[in-house]
């Protein structure tokens, strides 16, 4: 019975460690998982089809088609209207087998265009893929950070409860000898109180991250899951403004600008192409029966085939053609401003996540002194109140300083990996961060 109940403890305490998440395995995850991601992967492969669809242009179109009919005689009147009729006996089936084909030659090289075009709206969407799996990584990143904030803030809250209890029972004793008043009593009531409620309402919170951290990887609603939280926060190191920025310019969003503007100047060559004439090679062949080549017919199986050249010139695309090059004309310049717009927002957005890393960095030491301050203020107003010197409120006090210099501590720490992550993300060396 004993190593039954052995094993089923082992079996459960494996599995609660099975559901434990680090970040680099939910990285994976939602790589594998998340909607978004799958979705931009249809999008490429959308992409890569309308290549083909616009290759098979330069194929020929060929049709086969067939007729049968019957067909009543020839009636003519030659006298006025119906007077004199004459009735010419007509050969009453007829069958008819065709087929033609037509093979583009030159068409203003709007099909080269197209294909052009489309090549290079698949390099977008490709680049679009690598965005959203970026966006998506620190999206991940950003919610698995918050959930390691809260069960650190509940890890102190839960130590603070402890030490809340053995303070109550202090003071219960104490008020009990007649030596405090019934009000101190009253006030670590509440500030015990308030921090079980803390507490309480910080769970719940880590609930519904953590229901939200399931729907971004794609997990099962039913299972339960945590986040790792024996790896400790990395504190990395920042380098230069300028690697940054050198990488920043080439990061997705700059790669999709340039690609429409790529786009653009595509869509201009391919209205450009209405001013010239469109020519194709082409043929038919048929087989007929009767022959109504001639008249009265002759009841003989016949065919009949040609091969040529053909022409066409739009002219009315000289006058009508001029507007629609104008708007191309204004999208491309457009979608130049919209580039130089994308990479002073990128620039602005580096510089902001730049400063605020090295802001959130120069304040490791402050913090770490400010808890060593805390905890031996904690320290002497505790020994102070046990002998009598100071009142129930200055302990709270205390203990409100301890508990926000604790929780100040980790909330840089993680607040620090947050920028680093944004940093990278805006240089677009997030992925490399992790090489998954």
């Amino acid at each position: 019975m004993i190593f039954v109940f052995i094993l089923l403890s082992f079996t459960t305490l494996k599995a609660q460690q099975n559901n434990s998440i680090s970040l680099k395995e939910a990285l994976k995850i939602a790589k594998e998982n998340n909607i978004s991601i799958l979705k931009s992967q249809l999008e490429v492969q959308l992409s890569e089809e309308n290549i083909k669809e616009n290759k098979e242009l330069r194929l020929p179109d060929v049709e086969i088609g067939g007729v049968y009919s019957r067909i009543t005689n020839l009636t003519e009147f030659k006298d006025g209207f119906l007077k004199g009729r004459e009735v010419v006996h007509s050969i009453p089936e007829i069958y008819d087998i065709k087929t033609n084909f037509k093979v583009p030659i030159y068409a203003g090289n709007k099909i080269n265009n197209a294909i052009e075009m489309a090549k290079q709206q698949s390099k977008m969407a490709q680049i679009q893929k690598e965005k959203v799996a970026n966006d998506v990584q620190l999206e991940v990143i950003a919610t698995y950070l918050e959930i390691y904030r809260l069960m650190e803030l509940q890890g102190i809250l839960e130590e603070n409860i402890k030490e809340e209890h053995n303070r109550l029972k202090e003071v219960q004793s104490l008020q009990k000898h007649r030596t405090v008043t019934k009000n101190e009593v009253l006030r670590a009531e509440l500030q015990l109180s308030d921090r079980e409620l803390s507490a309480l309402n910080n769970a719940k919170n880590i609930q519904i991250s953590l229901h939200n951290f399931k729907t971004l990887l794609q997990l099962p609603e039913e299972q339960e899951i945590t986040i790792d939280i024996t790896a400790s926060i990395d504190e990395n190191g920042i380098d230069p403004y300028d690697f940054y920025m050198h990488h920043a310019l080439q990061n997705e969003e700059m790669r999709i600008a340039s690609q429409e503007v790529a786009i653009r100047k595509t869509e201009l060559n391919l209205v450009k192409g209405n001013y010239f004439p469109r020519i194709n090679f082409f043929g038919n062949y048929a087989l007929k029966y009767p022959n109504y080549m001639f008249f009265p017919p002759d009841p003989y199986l016949y065919s009949l085939g040609q091969v040529g050249i053909e022409a066409s010139f739009d002219l009315s695309g000289l006058y009508k053609n001029k507007t629609k090059v104008n708007m191309a004309n204004t999208k491309l310049q457009w979608q130049k401003m919209q580039t130089k717009s994308v990479q002073d927002q990128v620039k602005d957005e580096l510089y902001k996540n730049h400063t605020q890393y090295q802001e959130v960095v120069e304040k490791f030491k402050v913090v770490d002194k400010a808890l060593e301050l805390a905890d031996e203020n904690y320290r002497i107003v505790k020994l102070k109140y046990l002998n009598q010197l100071v009142l129930i409120t200055e302990m709270v006090d205390a203990d409100n300083a301890l508990l926000q210099a604790k929780y100040t501590k980790i909330a840089t720490r993680i607040d620090a990996a947050m920028k680093h992550y944004q940093l990278l993300h805006t240089a677009g060396l997030l992925n490399e961060e992790f090489k998954l």
